[in-house]
């Protein structure tokens, strides 16, 4: 039996800053917990700018 693994990471392509979605980004509106998903599609790297496309899943 296989278990699909949930990416709770994400990483600017740019930049490196990993959004972790257990602890969110209280500090630019992101409550802990937010899912990748659920991030407007207006917001940016808080790091370096770019949009929510240049963020690609990290997996383990």
């Amino acid at each position: 039996m296989s278990e699909v693994a949930q990416t709770t990471q994400w990483i600017c392509k740019v930049c490196n800053w990993i959004y972790d979605e257990v602890a969110g980004d209280p500090e630019h509106g992101l409550a802990p917990g937010t899912a990748f998903a659920d991030i407007p599609e207006d917001w940016y790297c808080p790091e370096c700018g770019v949009t929510k496309a240049d963020f690609e899943a990290l997996t383990f």
